[in-house]
């Protein structure tokens, strides 16, 4: 079985106990407008092009034919090309054009993240699902972490818990540990900001907590300027999880990281708050 992932990243401290290779899936429902991973929503891979790197004024001509297609517009690549792609991949010396994901199979990757076992093996890390949502790509999450205990890796997984409840279920029975976000309890403000309800999410969650006691929980939420950075809201969560076992709960400074991203994607970012 093969995913689409957009990067393997080693030596992590903050997405799970220990050191972590974080393994990043493509594909997430939601659109928030502070995600710092836009290159994660959509499922497919997607070219990339960044203006500062290019050398075509210095005379180069690698991407000469595929450029055109697309007018140096990534966007219009993705529309055209969707789930294609791969023509612009490896092709530009600069790292000027590009393509955010691909596609590999569960055996291939926990080779890689088991060759940094070295890191983990005696501090209780191991390998991070996130995104994106992992869960979107339910069958192939479910067998990179099969595939992790076999080997004996500690596993655990990001999700902003709108995804299939018996998916999620399968996972929780496979996992160590699970971080998972509360951006809000306000339903209607949660459709604004992020383009779903938050209904879902909120009975993933009830059942985590009711049917699997002992799975480790990392309840997170991002403090978002304009959004849910006052006290009032955030004292509502804190009471909303109270009377619960085996859970912390963390606030998760906010950045704009992924801001260059979404013009490297051809897209305008227009929802981050100022």
């Amino acid at each position: 079985m093969s995913g689409t992932v957009f990067n393997i990243q080693p030596y992590s401290l903050h997405d799970g106990p220990g050191i972590r290779t974080i393994v990043f899936l493509k594909g997430c429902p939601m659109r928030c407008g502070w995600c710092s991973n836009p290159e994660s929503q959509e499922s497919c891979p997607e070219v990339y092009f960044d203006k500062e790197k290019c050398i075509a004024d210095k005379g180069c001509d690698f991407c000469r034919g595929l450029c055109d297609i697309a007018g140096f517009c990534p966007q219009q690549v993705n529309s055209e090309l969707r789930g294609s792609c791969d023509a612009f991949r490896d092709v530009c010396p600069s790292g000027a054009l590009g393509v955010y994901g691909y596609d590999a199979s569960a055996g291939e990757i926990v080779d890689r993240v088991e060759a940094e076992s070295a890191f983990y093996s005696h501090g209780g890390g191991g390998m991070t699902l996130s995104g994106g949502e992992p869960f979107m790509q339910g069958e192939f999450a479910l067998e990179l972490l099969k595939e992790a205990k076999r080997r004996r890796i500690n596993t655990a997984a990001e999700t902003c818990g709108l995804c299939d409840t018996e998916i999620l279920r399968r996972a929780a029975e496979l996992l160590d540990t699970v971080l998972f976000d509360i951006k809000t309890l306000d339903e209607q403000k949660h459709i604004r900001y992020t383009g779903c309800s938050n209904k879902l999410i909120l009975e993933n969650l009830e059942m985590l907590f009711s049917d699997f006691p002992k799975l480790r929980k990392q309840i997170r939420t991002p403090v978002i300027p304009g959004v849910n950075d006052n006290e009032r809201e955030l004292n509502e969560i804190r009471k909303y999880l109270e009377g619960r076992e085996n859970y912390s709960y963390e606030l998760l400074p906010y950045h704009r990281f992924g801001e260059k991203k979404y013009s490297l994607l051809g897209r305008k970012c227009t929802t981050y708050p100022e």
